[in-house]
């Protein structure tokens, strides 16, 4: 009996016990499921958690997105990419098991988040791509379990901690792309002996070093070194043989001195090695033994000497980059063997001899580059013969014979380019009807035959000048719809030019000149929206110039000389703006047009001899008049010879000039160029430069051009790309402060600030590498002489709706807010205008081009729009007076780009010569109805109220006062408040409680931003 009542006192026990651990764990879980929401709410509820709602399942929240549990509690919490815009709260941490913790690519503002310290059991903490300031703390290794560990992408500065060093746990630490500019521990980073990734990259302030040798020795199971652009000094160490375990090396874009050491490829491990746009020079080692190896860049080094024979040998191999060096020799055969290789880049070196026959033969070949080089005999068969090939670029050789006729039938190819080479015979026919085909250069060789009747629909470039193409331009070629680039110059074409060809309405250029061409010439009916050049010398051509020429909206560059064309000048071509302008050389009579009556066009009518010119600085012949005295004509006389010398000595200035500025253009393909990345680069130097043509040009400005650049012509990506000339060398002194301020800009990350990819420097000249922006500026949607043809593929004069340009506001203003209020130290644009507001395909806004041309203009120099920086019409009134720089004079800017958005007019766009923002004062203070000043194209949509508000709003950010002015946080809580709850009742009243607020009278003595400022501030909100 003794033994049962024992007994059933220890089930009771077990029992009770069971249930006491089941309360505890239901209570635990519910403790962190309200923390779980605590979080959620604090971070004002972002979207992508709405699955995190409350629920009385037990263990339900560790089904929820980015939540992981073991044994029912939260160990994992997985935030990444969540739209998180606030700080990591301290009671995160009450989630007493968390051991990971992933919160990267956010929008986290602050300094790094010491709560976490309080996370006792956390492994994995990855708060990378967010806006985190400041430094990261000196007591960091609080943190002693973490074996994970990534900041990076963030804006962390001054020195990297030597408490680093002391995470003796750390597996994996990724520092890269902050804003560190002091020193980072190498020495005690080397005591991390359980180390296998290391990434340091992209940290351009850090104080220059030297390759640290003690990493070479003590992490031993170092897998993965990235240490690019972070300003490593002086020889890689031979001893990098000694980590034997390394799979992955990135060294590149860092001023290296010395030899690839020979060890590198001993180790037997290594998968990939980068080390490009380095400073190395010397031979590549030939003893290869790293037979892993899938990935070899030395780009862009000084490299010499020959290809080593071993490369043949690596198996895995599927990338070989070897561009820009000044290698020499042959191209080994056995590389044309290798079974995993796509990619073969060994452009712009001093390479010989013949291309290795079995080239894709037994590779997935994808990409082939070997241009601007020596190469001779033909283009290997079989580049396609596993049918992945996706481009032949082969330019700039001696090849000879013909292009392969396999070429024909690969039908994932997108580009071929051979130009300049001896290449000779027919296009195989399948080439123009590939389906994917995008390019065709051939320019500067010995093609033959006729144009294609049908062409790929996804053609855009064909160029083919200085061949032997002959026989009439098809009529079906009304049918190449995608074609931008038309470039058949200098070949035997003849018969007329068709009238179809009028029909292409993306044409960007068309070249035809130096043929056999004859007939008319076709009219434009309302096609060549975008055709910019057009050139159609050196032929037979005759009859009249169409009128219907002028027509053309964005021509520039028309040559129609050395012809047979009659009759008189269209009187409407004096409206085009045009930069290049030759008609000479034909039967051309009568009077050139009044517009056309100046030197910018002294060369553009010569041996015209039934011309004649009111100006006789433009042709010698001056036009009859019956009035005219003998006195009067004796003087003309004297005044014709004098021109005559005046313009002899313009044609020596001038040629003078544009023999400068074609040698300065010539260095562009040059090496006298230093590139300076600010992100991962997908393009090369000589990508930019390459696509700086007349054609590419997108905008223009008093400090040089804008360019609209492919990178990859394969999937047609573009970069923009600014270009700042430049009359002299820029002192030492000038040059470090703009190379700066452009890492500074290099390194802001913000959705609503445009990316700037990299820098490009020479003597002449600064090229300023963007995102590209698909629809432009903003102020070509509210200029109506300016707005494009856009919006899904519609046409006519499409006016911006109202939500639109809500968004483009807050935007906007999410972007200046950032600047001056997140940014250590703060950043002042100086030149905020609807020129500078970029729009995406959304139409979401981005702040762009921070007036770095500016700084270029020495002290004492004339700036050559304003002695005051900035645009007229945005300028702060205190500008003009004062140098003292803040951040009201971009809030006064942006005030300037809320009136634009309201009332549709420019900012120097007022009555008598006032500005935006006085014209705006001035109807206040006569007390005219605000809705009288707004945009008609939109006033009566439904969202007048809004507005009322927007202008009133962008006249209290245009007080003359800075001081009464609001900050950039405070205009954007305010554009939130509206933007946020959109179309809802809150929204609605807020709206119409602002803009039925009343507005004083105003003494026409007063002045009026003070006397509105008093009491219209943004405590009223």
């Amino acid at each position: 009996m003794e033994g049962v009542t024992s007994w059933a006192h220890s089930v009771y026990i077990l029992l009770f016990f069971s249930l006491f651990l089941h309360a505890q764990s239901q209570q635990l879980q519910s403790n962190e499921q309200t923390v779980l929401l605590r979080l959620k709410q604090y971070w004002n509820n972002p979207p992508l958690l709405v699955q995190w709602t409350a629920s009385s399942s037990p263990g339900s929240h560790c089904s929820w997105l980015g939540v992981n549990c073991t044994g029912g509690s939260v160990t994992e919490l997985v935030l990444s990419n969540m739209n998180i815009n606030d700080t990591a709260p301290s009671f995160l941490c009450d989630l007493g098991n968390l051991t990971k913790l992933d919160l990267s690519h956010n929008n986290i503002p602050g300094g790094f988040p010491k709560a976490l310290y309080n996370c006792s059991k956390l492994q994995y903490l990855d708060i990378s791509q967010n806006y985190f300031v400041g430094p990261i703390p000196s007591d960091i290794d609080r943190m002693s379990n973490l074996q994970y560990f990534s900041v990076a992408a963030n804006n962390f500065s001054f020195d990297i901690p030597p408490a680093i060093g002391r995470l003796s746990q750390l597996r994996s630490l990724y520092l890269y792309q902050c804003q560190f500019n002091g020193t980072y521990p190498a020495e005690e980073i080397a005591n991390l002996s359980n180390l296998m990734e290391l990434a340091l990259a992209y940290n351009t302030k850090l104080i220059p070093s030297a390759f640290p040798v003690s990493f070479t020795t003590k992490l031993k199971k170092l897998t993965s070194l990235w240490m690019t652009d972070m300003n490593l000094m002086g020889q890689i160490p031979e001893s990098i043989g000694n980590l034997e375990s390394l799979h992955f090396l990135d060294l590149s874009r860092n001023p290296l001195t010395g030899k690839i050491p020979s060890s590198i490829f001993t180790l037997k491990n290594l998968s990939s090695i980068y080390i490009f746009g380095a400073n190395l020079s010397g031979e590549i080692p030939q003893k290869i033994e790293s037979l892993e190896l899938e990935v070899i860049d030395l780009s862009a080094n000084k490299l010499t000497g020959s290809i080593p024979e071993g490369f043949g040998e690596l198996k895995k191999l599927k990338s070989l980059v070897l561009m820009f060096n000044q290698l020499s020799g042959t191209i080994p055969e056995s590389l044309g063997r290798l079974p995993a290789l796509t990619d073969v880049r060994l452009f712009s070196n001093n390479l010989s001899g013949v291309l290795p026959p079995d080239f894709g033969l037994f590779s997935p070949l994808e990409g082939f580059e070997v241009n601007k080089n020596q190469l001779t005999g033909t283009l290997p068969e079989n580049l396609c013969f596993n049918g992945k090939l996706l481009g032949v670029v082969a330019s700039d050789n001696n090849l000879t014979g013909k292009l392969p006729e396999s070429l024909g039938n690969c039908s994932g190819l997108l580009i071929v380019s051979v130009s300049n080479n001896r290449l000779s015979g027919k296009v195989p026919g399948g080439l123009w009807t590939l389906f994917n085909m995008s390019i065709v250069q051939l320019e500067n060789n010995g093609f033959s035959g006729d144009l294609p009747d049908r062409i790929s629909p996804n053609l855009s470039r064909i160029e083919i000048s200085s061949n032997q193409f002959s026989g009439n331009i098809p009529e079906s070629i009304g049918s190449w719809k995608n074609l931008k680039v038309l470039d058949a110059s200098n070949n035997l074409l003849s018969g007329s030019i068709p009238g179809e060809i009028t029909d292409l309405a993306l044409l960007e250029t068309l070249l035809l000149d130096q043929n056999n061409l004859s007939g008319s010439l076709p009219e434009v009916i309302n096609s060549w929206d975008h055709l910019s050049m057009l050139n159609l010398s050196n032929n037979r051509l005759s009859g009249q110039i169409p009128g219907s020429i002028s027509l053309l909206p964005v021509l520039t560059q028309l040559d129609l000389s050395k012809n047979q064309l009659s009759g008189n000048i269209p009187s409407q071509l004096g409206t085009l703006k045009l930069t290049v302008l030759n008609l000479s050389s034909n039967q051309l009579t009568g009077r050139i047009p009044d517009e056309l009556n100046n030197l910018a066009y002294s060369s553009s009518f010569l041996d015209n001899p039934g011309l004649c010119a009111s100006n006789p600085e433009i042709l010698l012949k001056a036009c009859s008049s019956q009035s005219r005295s003998s006195s009067k004509s004796s003087k003309n006389l004297l005044f014709i010879i004098l021109a005559a010398v005046f313009a002899s000595l313009t044609v020596v200035v001038v040629c003078a000039y544009a023999l400068k500025i074609y040698r300065d253009s010539r260095r562009d393909i040059g090496y006298t160029w230093k590139l300076t990345p600010f992100l991962k680069l997908d393009f090369t130097e000589s990508d930019i430069l390459t696509g700086l043509m007349e054609q590419n040009v997108v905008g223009s400005g008093g400090s040089g051009k804008v360019y609209k650049v492919p990178i990859d012509h394969w999937q047609g990506r573009c970069v923009a790309v600014k270009r700042i000339f430049n009359s002299r060398k820029l002192d030492h002194k000038l040059e470090k402060e703009f190379l700066a301020e452009v890492r500074i800009l290099g390194k802001i990350r913000h959705a609503n600030i445009v990316k700037l990819l990299c820098c490009m420097s020479s003597e002449s000249s600064k090229l300023l590498v963007y995102e590209y922006m698909e629809n432009r500026s903003l102020d070509q949607w509210l200029n109506r002489k300016k707005r494009p043809l856009l919006l899904s593929g519609g046409s006519g004069d499409v006016p911006l709706d109202w939500p639109t340009r809500l968004k483009i506001a807050v935007g906007a203003a999410q972007g200046l807010c950032y600047m001056h209020h997140d940014c250590v130290p703060p950043i002042i644009h100086r030149d905020v205008k609807s020129s500078n507001i970029l729009l995406d395909s959304e139409f979401n806004a981005k702040i762009a081009d921070f007036g770095l041309a500016r700084m270029l203009i020495k002290p004492g120099d004339i700036d050559t729009v304003s002695a005051v920086a900035g645009t007229f019409g945005y300028i702060a009134p205190e500008s003009a007076h004062t140098r003292r720089v803040t951040a009201k004079i971009d809030v006064f800017s942006f005030g300037v780009i809320l009136l634009e958005l309201a009332t549709g007019r420019e900012a120097n766009d007022g009555d008598e010569e006032m500005s935006l923002a006085e014209w705006a004062w001035h109807h206040l203070q006569e007390d005219r109805p605000i809705a009288d000043a707004l945009d008609d194209e939109i006033r009566e949509a439904g969202y007048l109220h809004e507005m009322i508000s927007v202008f009133k709003l962008g006249i209290i950010c245009t007080a003359i006062n800075p001081l009464t002015r609001p900050s950039m946080k405070d205009v954007l809580y305010v554009l939130k408040q509206w933007s946020d709850s959109y179309g809802s009742p809150l929204q609605k009243k807020a709206v119409d409680e602002y803009a039925a607020a009343p507005l004083p009278r105003i003494s026409k003595r007063a002045q009026p931003q003070n006397d509105y400022h008093s009491k219209l501030s943004p405590d009223t909100f």
